[in-house]
Order: structure tokens, then sequence, then C-alpha cells
């Protein structure tokens, strides 16, 4: 068995050394040593594959052991077949049947005792023949290159060792031109370890995956003449209306050869240089350009670079590479982060490598598809987060247009929990207090521990290398949640003094010592306000969020008080929300059958932080939630007003007029009677004229006040629709995608009432000792005596309900709810009401009312303690079949402050199998959560009104809801709507309703949706008031306004039969 090195060898170079296991007391294998994190590695460069390469992905021969010191030894003669099997790269080996994933967001996995791993550290070997085609001129200088192997690796070629290589999101390359044989099959070995001393420094809130999962390639370069690497860059003149290309070349030149450089616009050659170098190692060139199309995110317009090799003799080609270049040049001005010469706005997504299937291992057409989503989400920029993502990403993010926060492949947040431990820190003591009492000694083990200097700066160089000469990555990340210390600060140096064309972000950096911007993770408004504020209108540095709109589950909430505290202060340039998808794994229990997207725990890891790897904008198969649409909405790159006859659109974009866009508009009067079905009055387009960036523009809409004329006298609600689509295709959308919409009520100052009562007579009501019994020609309503409920009702001999009405407060805790609001409700048993009838009894109504009425007085309370509601329910019910249910409350006693909401439910039978409604849709929405559904009349099987969250949880209300109607498939059951019994009991009111085929407790039960058995019947909630979702589960809750306080209330629901 071979192990590396001698732990006196430098960082950079030498040999290894064999050893025996029973030497492991006197040396630190590669692995287990923070200042080796190469051997034989050709310096980082700038991601391009030349012509000639092999590309290396697909099967090959696998072997796992559970320790290096069982991995077999690099000898192709002494391979034992039957230990070996087959395994796919790109991929994990924990996903091909080798090992178990493992979830942890801040915790570490192993014990913490750095530079050390465990001794049972997985270990994968592969193994692979690859030949040297034959048409590969000669000499060459012939590469591997791995562009991600999680953790560490040692590769061998035909039984030598070539080179070690860790840092698992940043390429390895290495000369393997010695050691190849032409002409026949060579075999490649890479002994992969799961832990690595660079595993300390990558706990970045993900899975613990391992093996190569990026691209494999063998290169063939020129070997005595060839272009080793570049860096472009592009400056523009004060005016930003020229601009100078630089190019710095790095060379290796034997003979002197003629370098040619072109740039070619999309259309035609812009300039060409020439020149004759010998024997140089670099080389400068300068071009100036008179007024380049500028690239930016809204216009991502680009070059290419041609840089060719030529034989100064005979003028054949030696090499060629080609970059995308787009011109743009970034610069902090008068305290903010802008792009040639304009401030920018973050609208940003964090993003992190993950594929349900196969993990990090993302195939880039998955990668485009994320891309693709995000711009036609209006998401305008991308943190990778938190190491560099798949090289060709960059390239898409070029394409596409999306600014780019690259980040270094560096976290190790687990060193807090291993300090803050021993200390006994209660996690709901003040944050800044938890900081101020763990991050300096957290630090004190990898960040601001000298030993570690050359590995950190080892990550920051990977970084800028790899993606210098990319339009998009506009600032350059230390790496995330890494405490703060001296290594940060030497990362930062270099970076400035190798690339001064970007910003460096490091959100760590709390006083923006190493950084060119303050940056904070989940403030709240108010304390984001603070900061905008903290220095007036002086500040040299901007004000950007790294992390917030925690987008766990039913959420995120509040997302537009945020876009607004952002457009208020001028310091503050938006933000990226945390985070982008799911990182379930597609799992089926063998025991069970069962299908789910697994997350910690699920595949017994232990340690785990179970379903906080379920917090992103998309499900795990990375379609759209309900909180990207949300986003879509808060990112709307313009917004409307209406003055008068006229419309005001406010351009949101930073750098395009809207002409891009064309807008068409409709008036839609829809009835607040539940027969009834919306109506187009007018439609029509409109002309926009060319708002610039940050301007108002005006259009009349002279329809409007006509429109405004005629609906007087007309029942229910007038609303215009604007809607603005793309006029012509781009590459992220096809023309008629819709960018952005608009509604605003006409006939805001009317109000809604509920249909009059038309019965001649009061209904027929038989009293027996348990029940009251209201009977009419077609229906037959119950009333329990002994509980106080509307038990039964039953129209045209069919039965309505399966369970009676009753009072809830209770709700599924959503993910956000869990992490502190649900505790408190549960502790004031709000789960577990109970009713306790005091008094019930028919009130005499006097002849000019056509109903009757029965009320019931009720204390709702939970048990163990001494508070609840003083209720008073009353049933009116008329001739026709029509309910009137008024509910009074009244908390008692020390009561809780707030509710998750506060309605009536019950179960309708199981014939109900449609709904229809008037209020927010089609999608579900919640007080905080509610701006991306549109007011309009909607309908939905009741299977479709439940959102299937990948953690079963509250979902599915819809909010400002004016009328609901359920019925079977023949078109009858009932319809509801509700009123205010405080002020006028005919005016109208709108509500919350969910209905679907499970109850709250089955949701909480249920781990995964697989877990849920349907019902038959059909869950019903109507709601006078129902909570926000907000975004605790890391970061703020509800917002107050958005909270439903336990207080006196009364209100009203009327429900009818239907039609």
């Amino acid at each position: 068995m071979r192990l590396s090195r001698d732990k006196e060898d430098s960082a950079v170079s030498g040999a290894s050394t064999g050893v025996q296991i029973s030497d492991l007391s006197a040396l630190r294998p590669d692995y287990c040593n923070e200042q080796v994190f190469e051997r034989n590695r050709i310096p980082a460069r700038s991601f391009f594959i030349p012509k000639r390469f092999i590309l290396l992905n697909g099967s090959w021969s696998f072997h796992y052991a559970p320790t290096p010191f069982h991995a077999p030894e690099v000898d192709t003669a002494g391979i034992n077949a039957a230990q070996w099997g087959e395994i796919e790269v790109p991929g994990h080996w924990q996903l091909q049947g080798h090992g178990i994933p493992q979830y942890t967001n801040v915790i570490y996995p192993f014990p913490v005792a750095p530079s050390f791993v465990p001794t049972d550290n997985p270990t994968g070997t592969y193994r692979r023949s690859f030949a040297v085609p034959a048409n590969w001129e000669t000499p060459l200088q012939l590469r591997l290159r791995f562009d991600g192997v999680d953790s560490a690796f040692h590769v061998f070629v035909n039984g030598t060792e070539i080179g070690y290589s860790q840092g698992s999101r940043n390429p390895a390359e290495f000369d393997v031109t010695s050691a190849v044989t032409r002409g026949k099959p060579n075999e490649v070995v890479v002994r992969v370890y799961q832990w690595s001393d660079g595993s300390y420094i990558e706990d970045q809130d993900q899975w613990w995956l391992s093996g190569i999962f990026r691209d494999v390639h063998l290169l063939g370069f020129p070997s005595e003449n060839r272009i080793d690497d570049f860096f472009v860059k592009t400056i523009f003149d004060s005016d930003y209306e020229n601009a100078m290309l630089t190019l710095n070349l790095k060379l290796k030149l034997k003979q002197t050869c003629k370098i040619e450089l072109c740039l070619t616009d999309q259309e035609a050659v812009v300039c060409c240089k020439s020149t004759e170098l010998a024997t140089k190692k670099g080389f400068d060139f300068d071009f100036t350009i008179e007024k380049p199309t500028a690239w930016t995110a809204e216009n991502p317009y680009l070059y290419t670079v041609q840089i060719t090799l030529r034989d100064k003799h005979d003028e054949k080609e030696i090499q060629t590479v080609r970059q995308r270049v787009g011109f743009r040049q970034v610069e902090i001005k008068n305290g903010n982060i802008t792009v040639n010469g304009q401030s920018i706005m973050f609208r940003g997504v964090n993003r992190h490598d993950h594929h349900p299937l196969l993990g990090r291992a993302v195939p880039l057409s998955f990668i485009k598809n994320d891309l693709l989503l995000m711009k036609q989400h209006n998401i305008n920029a991308v943190r990778c987060s938190h190491y560099p993502s798949h090289p060709q990403l960059y390239d898409l993010c070029d394409e596409l247009g999306l600014w780019v926060l690259d980040e270094a492949d560096l976290e190790c947040h687990g060193f807090y929990e291993a300090v803050a431990r021993p200390l006994d820190i209660p996690e709901d003591m003040d944050y800044k207090k938890r900081k101020a009492l763990t991050f300096p000694q957290a630090a004190k083990f990898t960040s601001d521990n000298p030993v570690w200097r050359e590995a950190y700066l080892d990550r920051m160089r990977q970084l800028v290398e790899r993606d210098k000469n990319h339009a998009c990555v506009v600032i350059w990340s230390l790496g995330n949640e890494a405490f703060y210390g001296s290594n940060h600060q030497a990362m930062y140096d270099w970076g400035k003094s190798y690339d001064y064309s970007r910003p460096i972000h490091y959100e760590g950096d709390t006083k923006a010592l190493s950084a060119d911007m303050f940056s904070y993770m989940y403030p709240t408004l108010e304390e984001l306000e603070k900061y905008a504020q903290a220095e007036g209108e002086s500040f040299t540095k901007p004000v950007i969020l790294c992390e917030y709109g925690h987008a766990m589950g039913n959420g995120p909430g509040a997302l537009e008080e945020y876009q607004e505290t952002f457009r208020s202060h001028r310091r503050l340039q938006g933000g990226f929300i945390w985070e982008w998808a799911n990182h379930g794994l597609w799992k089926t229990d063998g025991a069970t059958g069962k299908a789910y997207y697994a997350y910690g725990g699920d595949f017994g890891d232990v340690p785990n932080d179970g379903g906080f790897v379920m917090d992103g904008l998309c499900f795990s198969d990375h379609k759209p939630t309900p909180g990207l649409i949300e986003l879509k909405k808060a990112y709307a790159p313009l917004h409307v007003d209406i003055d008068g006859s006229q419309i005001v659109i406010t351009n949101r974009l930073d750098f395009l007029d809207l002409t891009h866009l064309n807008a068409t508009w409709k008036i839609l009067q829809l009835s607040h009677d539940p027969r009834s079905e919306e109506e187009l009055l007018e439609s029509g387009n409109i002309t926009l004229p060319s708002i610039q960036p940050h301007e108002k523009g005006r259009v009349d809409l002279p329809i409007l006040r006509p429109t405004l004329q005629r609906m007087y006298g007309l029942p229910g609600e007038c609303w215009l629709t604007i809607s603005f689509r793309l006029i012509r295709d781009t590459t992220w959308a096809q023309a008629g995608h819709e960018v952005a919409w608009y509604q605003h009520r006409l006939d805001e100052t009317a109000e809604a009432f509920l249909r009059p009562n038309m019965a001649l007579s009061p209904p027929r009501i038989v009293d027996s000792e348990l029940f009251y019994t209201v009977q009419g020609n077609d229906f037959a309503i119950t009333i329990d005596k002994v509980h106080g409920s509307l038990s039964e009702w039953t129209i045209n001999g069919n039965p309505v309900l399966t369970r009676p009405f009753h009072l809830t407060a209770w709700r599924a805790p959503t993910d956000n709810d869990a992490a502190h609001d649900a505790k408190q409700w549960a502790h004031w048993g709000l789960d577990v009401l109970e009713t306790q009838i005091r008094a019930i009894f028919i009130e005499e109504i006097d002849s000019q009312h056509k109903y009757v009425q029965i009320n019931v007085e009720s204390y709702i309370s939970p048990p163990i303690l001494a508070w609840g509601f003083e209720t008073t329910t009353t049933y009116r019910i008329d001739e026709s079949g029509c309910i009137d249910i008024i509910v009074h409350l009244k908390p008692t006693g020390p009561a809780p402050k707030t509710l998750p909401r506060i309605g009536l439910e019950a179960h309708l039978d199981k014939r109900i199998q449609d709904v229809a409604w008037f209020g927010r849709g089609p999608g579900e929405s919640y007080s905080d959560k509610k701006l991306s559904q549109k007011v309009g009349i909607y309908s939905r099987t009741v299977e479709d009104m439940h959102t299937p969250y990948e953690i079963p949880q509250e979902n599915g209300n819809r909010a400002d809801t004016r009328w609901v109607r359920f019925t079977d498939r023949q078109g009858a059951g009932i319809s509801a709507t509700t009123f205010d019994p405080e002020n006028d009991e005919q005016r109208a009111t709108t509500f919350h309703f969910s209905a679907q085929h499970y109850s709250a407790t089955d949701l909480q039960n249920a781990a995964h949706p697989c877990d849920l058995v349907a019902r038959e019947d059909v869950v019903v909630r109507f709601d006078a008031a129902h909570a926000g979702v907000g975004t605790a589960a890391c970061g703020p809750g509800i917002l107050d306004k958005y909270a439903v306080k336990c207080k006196g209330m009364r209100f009203g629901l009327r429900l009818e039969p239907y039609p």
C-alpha cells in the first residue's frame, strides 16, 4: 500500500514517498497536510480547451475502499478484477452505490482537529485507458485536466505518480507528456480521498459527495511554442464612449513566432494586429476601439478575440485561442458599484451546483435551463455559492446577460459550532453577541492561522485565473462564512494586485477592511435602513445583501418590502436571494417502494441538518415554486401607476429603455355574484414611448374615463390589467414572453354587497333532543345541540358535509413557522383547541325577518392552559337554504400575542371535485406573498389546489377572495362569501380560503409528499385572517403588519346552494 509524503516536503513540489501503515506516526500524508495542496500541478489559467483534446468522461473502472490503506496498489499487473466495478464520470460514488450522501449546513461531519481527517476515509480508485490519436502531430505537451474532484486526489499514468491536488471545485491540470506512450494504450489511475484537510474549508451547506464530478480531458498543447494563458481587460475613456482592449499573453516560445490578434463583432472584423516575438514569456497588446457596443446584463453584446500563434517562416498555424469579450468597466464611483459609469441594482439569487439525480455533476444543458429560468423570472445576477461553478456557466452568463459574483471555494462555518457548544451559547442569543463570543476563536483554526495562508491564497488564485476573461464576472468573493483573519487580507491583497478591474466581496469582513463593499445576511428591514443611513451620503462603499429572503418551503415573504427599501437608498444595491433550488436527491426506498426527494438524514447520515437543504426558489427538479413566481413580480423591471386617464410607467432598468417591450391592456368586469363569470369590457394595445432607465413616461389611455362611466351600476369590480411582453426573440426567451404586468381596480371606491335575501317566509324547524333540523323544499340543515356545530347539510338529497364546521386557528407549520412561531403557537395550545358549549337556543325573530336564527355560546380553549375564546356563533338559515354564520370572538385569560390564522373549517363530501373563485390566483397567496397573483376569476380541481412542497407544510391558501364555489362534476354544490357583521351585514368582505385533500395534521405528520394519503373528502377553510409566511427559517419572521393578532373580532360567512 502506498501513501504520500514526507512531512517536511514543501507545499508545491517534490516526489511522493511510499510508506507503510506502521509509519503513520512519523508523517502526515498529503491529504492531512494543509501545506500540501498540490504537487506538480500546472499553474492555474483561464479556461479554454485546445483543438486537440479527448474527453475522458464515461465509464471508468472503480474500486471503493474504506480507507486509503485498503486502496489497491497502482500496479496494473496486480489488479484483482473481482474487486473492481464500473462508475460513471462525471459523477459521485455515493450516488452510484458506494457509501451514502451526507448533508450538513454548519456542522462538520467529522471531529474538528485540523488538518487531520478520519482514519475511516473512504477512497475511490478510478482507472481507464486512453490512446493518443495518431493524427496528433509531434511534439506536443500532453496534459490531463480535471475540472472538479472531491475532495483530494493523486493521479498516476502508466504506474508513474504524476501529482496531487485538492480544492474540490477548482481545476487541476498536469503535464503527463513524459509518462505517456504514443501508439499504444495508456492507463490513468486516480485515487480520490473523501476527506482531506481541504474539507475543513469546504463546509458549504450542501451534500458531502465525493469523486470525479466534472469533466476530465486529455489535452494536446504545442510543446515548443504555445500560448499558455491570456488576460483580457476593457477600459473605457472618461465618457464611456471609446475603449481600450488590453491583452496580456503568457507564452512559451523557443523560436521566433508571429502572434496575430483579431477582434470581431457579430458582423465583421473590427481590427487586427500582429507582431513577431522571440523567446518571450509574456507580451501585452493594446487596441483602441471607437464606440464599441458595451456589454451589460441587459444588453449582453459580445465580441470575439482570436489569438493565433504562427510559425514565422511558413505562416503555419501553431495554435489558435478564441475568447468572447464584452466591453464593460466595473468601478466603485461615488460609493456605488458601477458598470460603464452607471450604478446597478442586483436582483440576484444564490446558486449551488445541484442535480436531483447527479448531485454536483450537473450537465451543461441543465445549467443552461437554470440560467434561462432566472432570466425569464427577471433575475439579473447570480452568486456562485460558495465556490466556482462549472467553467462553462460563465460562457452562458456572458451570452444571456447575468451579473456574476464569483466566489472562492472556501467556507469553514463548522468551527463556529466547535467553539459555541462548549460555551453553551443558546441559538436564540442575539447574533451579534454570538459572533463576538465565538468568531475570533473560530477564525484561529484556519482563517487567522498563518500556516493556512498559502492554501487560502491558492483558492483565490484558482478562482481569478480560471474566470478572469468573462465580462459577466463583476465581483470576486473571498468565500463564505469563514469568519475573518489575516488570510483573507492576503487573498484580498493578491486579488487587487493581480486584477484591479473588479471589486472584491467578503461578508465575513464586517468592517470591510479586505472588501470593497459592506455585505450582510438576512437583516431585518429596520437593520437594513440603519446600514443604508449609517454614513449619510458621504459613504465610500456600497451595501449589498449577499443572502436574504430565505426561500425555504412556503416562502419567502415580504419580498416587495425589501425592494422598496433598496430603491429608497442610493447606498443599497440589492442582493441575492437564498437560494435558487432545493437540493433534494431522488431516492426510492427499497423496503416500502416509496420515492421522494431526500434531505439530511434520509440516507441514515449522522450527523445531519435535516431539511435545511430544501430552501430554494425551485423544487429539486428545478421547476419553479410559488416563491419564484413571487420573486419575478418583485424583480419586475418596470412599475405602473394610474393618473386620471394616463398610465405612468417607471423604467427600473439600469441601461435599456423600454422599446424592446410592447404592452396590451384589457378591462374586465368581475361580478360579486358567484353565479357569474368575468366579462371583457375593453382591450387594446399601447405604444410605449422610449422611457430611459430610471425615468418615467406617460401614456394616454382615453378609454379609462368612458369605461368608468359605463361601469357604474354594474355589479362587482372593474379591473384594468396591462401586460408587458418581449417584441422580439432574445437569447433567453421568445417574443411574447411576459416580462411584467400591472393591475389596477378602476372602481376602487365602490363597495361590494351581498345578494339580498329574497325569502318570503322562514324555513321549517324540527326541534329534537339532540338536534335542531332546519328544512326547506330541497335542503335540510342540522345544528348539533351538544357541540353547537353545523353538523349536517343536504341539498337535493346529496350530503354536503362529512365533518362539521368548527372554529380553528392552527395551520401545519411552514419551514419558516417551525423556526420560532410554531413552537410558540403550540406552546399556547393552538393546535389542540377544544370547544365547551355554554348555551344554545333559537332566538325569537320578528315577522319582518325571513330566517331562523340559532345562537351558540361556547368557550374554545386548549387543555392545560387557562385562556381561551369566549365565542358567540349565530346561524341564520333562510327558506332558500342560505346559511349565515356569524362568529364573535373575545380572548380571555393570558392569551398568545399572535395566531397562525383564524376561521371556520369543515370537510366537504367527496362528490366535490372543482373549485372556482373570485380573488387572487391562479396560484397560492398569503398576505406577504400575494403580489404575483392577479385578481380574477379562476377554476381548478381540488387536487390542483394543493402545492406539493417537498417537505409537506401549510400550502394552497388563496388571499383576497370575494367568493368561492365548490361543485361536483355536474356543477352542483355550494358557494361562500363573507361579510362584516360589525358594521353592515350586506357589505361583502374579502377572505382567505383553501381546499385540498389533506388536513393540517396530515401535512405536519408527513416527512415527504409520498407519506401523504389523500382523503376522499375535501378539507376547506374560510379564514377571516391568515398570517404571512416571512423568512424566519433563516432571517426575519412575519412582519407585524402581516401577523394575526389575538384579539376580539367578528366575522360572517354566507353559504348558499349552487347554482
